[in-house]
């Protein structure tokens, strides 16, 4: 099997990569936990397993290409693995919970951990992040029992450790998860000054209007280049409530107007999106007027959310933002909600952190 500094330099060698100083810097770290996990686990009576490698906890800037790796190192690894997103991780275990408590079971995370263990040797995690009380309650317990047996554990995130949860509701009872974590994994910045998620969008139009086969085919493309085709479900638990997206892949979302404003949500539901989504990809945005002037106010709502934690945003509307509201109730109020759409185009908008 190659190594990942060899898979690395046969990508640049083809033209699929080009050359980045901090990330060549990381795949020692990559490749000490792939040859370990290579190596033969021998068995017997009087053999003693040997000690699982350190895990990888790498974070940096958005775009910066741990995604990237970790889909290059997953794809190199022979033991039975999982590749998934932290957050769709952590609602398939509050949904195996809730189905071990109808059981009676005294300890419902017991069972939930034990089928994780039983099925991977290796746990490859997706942006990292802790904004919720529930999952700050779960999480020590969880990784708690993954690190005891054996399973190891990389992941990339947006920040440092010490800034996971942080600020959050009793955030002393975390603290430990966060020792924990900085003692089973090495903590590692990539600190490349090339923002590649950005490069891609950087003059290219990321708002396509009219309405038509010209715009979807854009907003295809567009998706197919920042995730490469691939996607999964993406659940946000809101106030006891569960809104649902069924287009995601690594920080980018994809939905529609009628998705996330035909329907009765509101400020926390966009609030919930905009703090999990690097990328929103809006499709079908229509002309707005006092027939449907509900979904407008969503919208309204939808964009300052967005705005205000600097989501990027690609949309296909039936009119530039000037002339999506130009009669009725709130059209005057419209118009800052149009600045905001001309300003969300710029090129260099965006994350920055």
């Amino acid at each position: 099997m190659d190594s990942l500094p060899e898979i690395y330099a046969r990508k640049i060698a083809a033209g699929d990569l080009h050359p980045d100083p901090a990330q060549e810097a990381v795949l020692p770290e990559f490749e000490r936990i792939r040859a370990a996990l290579a190596e033969p686990v021998r068995r017997g009576l009087f053999r003693k397993a040997p000690e699982p490698p350190k895990g990888l906890y790498l974070w940096g800037g958005v775009g910066r290409g741990k995604s990237m790796l970790m889909d290059l190192f997953a794809q190199s690894v022979t033991v039975p693995a999982r590749r998934v997103h932290f957050h769709a991780f952590m609602q398939e275990i509050h949904a195996g919970l809730h189905a071990a408590r109808k059981t009676g079971v005294e300890d419902a995370l017991a069972p939930v951990a034990k089928k994780v263990i039983d099925s991977v040797r290796l746990l490859a995690f997706d942006e990292m992040q802790i904004t919720d009380i529930t999952d700050a309650m779960i999480v020590g317990r969880l990784f708690e029992s993954l690190f005891k047996a054996g399973v190891v554990v990389v992941t990339t995130s947006n920040r440092p450790p010490d800034d996971l949860y942080k600020n959050g509701l009793n955030r002393q009872i975390f603290l430990p998860f966060i020792h924990m974590l900085k003692d089973q994994m090495v903590v590692w910045e990539l600190t490349s000054p090339t923002d590649y998620r950005q490069g891609r969008l950087e003059g290219a139009p990321v708002y396509f209007s009219p309405l038509g086969p010209d715009s979807r085919s854009a907003i295809d493309a567009v998706w197919k280049d920042l995730t490469g085709g691939q996607e999964e479900t993406l659940q946000l638990h809101v106030q006891g409530r569960v809104l649902e997206l069924p287009h995601f892949h690594n920080g980018v979302a994809r939905a529609t107007f009628y998705d996330l404003c035909g329907r009765m949500l509101g400020p926390a539901d966009y609030l919930k999106l905009a703090e999990t989504v690097r990328v929103l990809v809006l499709e079908n945005i229509p002309r707005l007027s006092r027939q449907n002037f509900n979904e407008a106010k969503r919208f309204v709502t939808l964009i300052d959310a967005l705005y205000e934690a600097r989501v990027r945003l690609i949309a296909s509307a039936a009119a530039q933002p000037e002339m999506l509201y130009v009669e009725g109730d709130g059209a005057f109020e419209f118009e800052r909600t149009a600045s905001r759409l001309r300003e969300m185009q710029a090129e260099g908008w965006g994350v920055t952190s």
